[in-house]
């Protein structure tokens, strides 16, 4: 698949197939996610990967899934990520506010790597971030930016284009399946504009 072709294809993913993904894989996707372009090359960004299922099951409860359709939205114990990809911001190494594009960057990177190997991906920002430092030991030279949820998809959402204005709330039709509002190209893209 062409890199375009990926990119439009992404998806968030929040239900997974109970598939193990392989550790050397997991590995690979930071490896994407370190490569990403850095403020000043700083290269602020550690991360934690977490494929032990008690681990998982510690953290699960501690995050927010899908806030507007909650709590179907959540995935049930058989369709829960098996593994999750945690971003950290060693604050030694911070040049601020850019460090937010490296997590962007990197994320961006882990979430395409992982859609090439078949793996989706949900980014969390919405999660108990004292309970997971407490649960994973994390030190206070680092703080946890953002959660990837990682799997096998069990689900295959779909997008379409809204009119200006109109609500941008994703939903689940009759089937179950996920929809998510996207603005048109046409709405957010001004050429020459001055």
């Amino acid at each position: 698949m062409e890199v375009y072709d990926t990119i439009i294809s992404r998806r968030t993913i929040r239900k997974f197939k109970q598939k193990p993904v392989k550790l050397s894989v997991l590995k690979r996707l930071v490896n994407a996610g370190r490569l990403a372009p850095s403020a000043g090359n700083l290269q602020p960004l550690e991360y934690i990967v977490i494929a032990d299922g008690i681990v998982r099951e510690k953290i699960f409860p501690h995050v927010r899934w899908a806030r507007y359709i909650e709590p179907e939205g959540n995935p049930k114990e058989d369709e829960r990520p098996m593994a999750y990809i945690i971003i950290l911001i060693n604050k030694e190494n911070l040049l601020v506010p850019f460090y937010k594009y490296d997590v962007g960057a990197s994320a961006e990177n882990i979430t395409l790597a992982a859609l090439e190997k078949g793996i989706g991906c949900c980014w969390i920002g919405s999660f108990d971030r004292k309970k997971i430092k407490n649960i994973l030991k994390i030190t206070d030279d680092c703080s946890i930016d953002l959660i990837l949820a990682l799997g096998y998809p069990l689900e295959d959402p779909g997008y379409y284009d809204i009119e200006k204005d109109k609500s941008i709330k994703y939903h689940k039709d009759n089937s179950g399946k996920l929809h998510v509002p996207k603005r048109k190209l046409d709405d957010i893209v001004h050429i020459d504009h001055l």
